[in-house]
């Protein structure tokens, strides 16, 4: 290819990352929208009035939709590949935003709200998947790292856009992301995976030469002779039954991960990030008063974010996993327990109201937000699972932490007007308290070890490959624990 010599390996991962990271901006966006929307379409002056239980389903009506499209992705990506599947996934979106722009009844905002959340939920289980595919080793951490930093920005460009201007304009810039991310899309290429699991090997070594290099043939080889040694095994294995669907249900290796992940995913929504995505205006209303100035506030938070997840990535890095849960998550808590006590004590009359406190509190939230309980899920994600597994265990995980996104910003409105602001982050506290627990008991340590070191702890045995017949061990080869008990035979 003649671009060889201009450009580096680097840049073209770069490029084709940056192409990904155009649209989780848009998506950033969609998830910041209802803090904008919502209060100007509460108004008494709106062009389009609207009760609370309809702004609870503008603001919901993404999440939901999210949980179907998950299950959209893997066999289009199996089928098409990640490139078209990624091309698809950006009509949506592009259509929905353009639907809001033109929007003159809530059904119209609601239908432009849904297509978002299909472009949403589909680029969730795919994001991961194209980055690590497009990727060199020495920057596949950094590179994946901007996932939730171009969220986090997408959510600030929205809340500091529609400060100043109208909800119409808004939606109107914010589908340009996702032009940008069309374009750059048609120029990237395929991912070599989805070539080598078609078995387009030539195709394989040619988009992987033009995105790592020459530098790195040992790897692509690697990759061919276990694709093409997996082939084979997976010949001679016999299909899936009822009877092996249950006993694949019963190992630990499989449900304990999905368990635990289910309880860091619930953790993770009712953090704060969520909620503060949607309903910004109103939170920040209750915790620092109707005097101030909501909007300054609302983007100063989403600039703190923006700072401390650039710093989550060195911070994580450095410490274990499980002393990071705990202690983020346990600030968090601890901080929803005083801005609910707070809240409590100026509505009875306890305490004079003040700025200072309530904004230090809800920037201690956010530090946890920022640092913890967002970025340590994602890559605890992508430690626990065991390989054979990563596929359903993600798309179940994710259903979870859909599913709870969507009950949160649905009754979230419900829950502060029957149990007030205070009682409802006593409520949320008090969730995240037991799902902690949950996640003492399930969490081992994953940081600095092996994926096959994990699967063993989470096993609760070690395997290792026993030889029938030494002198022969190519042709018969026996997978047994250390107990003896045969897991698998195959013929090699």
């Amino acid at each position: 290819m003649t671009d060889k010599d201009k450009f580096s390996p680097l840049v073209k991962q770069c490029f084709v990352t940056a192409a990904i990271c155009s649209n989780i901006i848009g998506h950033g966006c969609s998830f910041g929208y209802p803090a904008i929307l919502l209060p100007k379409l509460l108004a008494n002056d709106s062009v389009i009035p609207i009760t609370k239980s309809e702004a609870s389903w503008i603001a919901g009506t993404l999440s939901l939709t999210m949980l179907m499209a998950y299950f959209i992705t893997t066999p289009l990506m199996d089928s098409l590949g990640r490139r078209y599947t990624h091309i698809i996934l950006t009509i949506p979106a592009i259509a929905g935003w353009l639907v809001i722009v033109m929007a003159t009844t809530v059904s119209e905002i609601i239908i432009g709200r849904i297509l978002n959340g299909i472009s949403i939920g589909m680029l969730f289980t795919l994001r991961s998947a194209l980055i690590g595919e497009y990727t060199s080793p020495q920057y596949r951490g950094g590179l994946l790292t901007t996932a939730s930093l171009s969220q986090a920005f997408g959510i600030f460009f929205v809340h500091l856009l529609g400060s100043f201007t109208s909800w119409q304009r808004t939606a109107l810039i914010c589908v340009f992301f996702h032009f940008i991310s069309l374009l750059m899309i048609i120029y990237s290429p395929e991912s070599p995976s989805w070539f080598l699991a078609k078995g387009r090997y030539d195709e394989c070594r040619d988009v992987f030469k033009w995105l790592r290099g020459n530098k790195e043939d040992n790897e692509l080889e690697h990759m061919i002779q276990a694709q093409t040694e997996l082939k084979k095994l997976n010949n001679e294995i016999p299909k899936y039954s009822i009877r092996t669907c249950i006993e694949t249900l019963k190992k630990n290796e499989f449900y304990k991960p999905i368990v635990l992940m289910s309880h860091c995913n619930i953790i993770l929504q009712f953090s704060g990030g969520t909620t503060m995505a949607a309903y910004a205006t109103v939170i920040l209303s209750h915790i620092l008063g109707e005097g101030a100035n909501v909007s300054f506030w609302m983007v100063f938070l989403d600039t703190q974010r923006i700072i401390f997840n650039t710093v989550a990535v060195f911070v994580l890095n450095k410490f274990k996993r499980r002393t990071m849960m705990f202690l983020t998550i346990g600030v968090c808590i601890f901080s929803h327990i005083a801005i609910a006590t707070y809240v409590l004590s100026t509505t009875l009359g306890w305490m004079s109201t003040s700025i200072w406190l309530p904004a230090l509190l809800i920037n201690i939230q956010f530090i946890t937000v920022a640092v913890g309980t967002v970025p340590l899920p994602i890559i605890v994600t992508g430690e626990v699972f065991p390989l054979k597994y990563k596929g359903i265990g993600g798309t179940i995980s994710s259903f979870v932490s859909g599913l709870f996104s969507f009950l949160i910003v649905k009754t979230f409105p419900d829950l502060t007007y029957n149990l007030g602001f205070y009682g409802t982050y006593y409520l949320y506290a008090l969730i995240m308290s037991f799902n902690l627990i949950m996640v003492w008991f399930l969490l081992p340590e994953t940081k600095g070890k092996t994926l096959q070191e994990i699967e063993d702890e989470f096993r609760g045995q070690k395997l290792r490959l026993y030889d029938q017949h030494p002198k022969n061990l190519k042709h018969s080869r026996s997978l047994i624990d250390l107990e003896g008990k045969l897991i698998c035979d195959s013929k090699t």
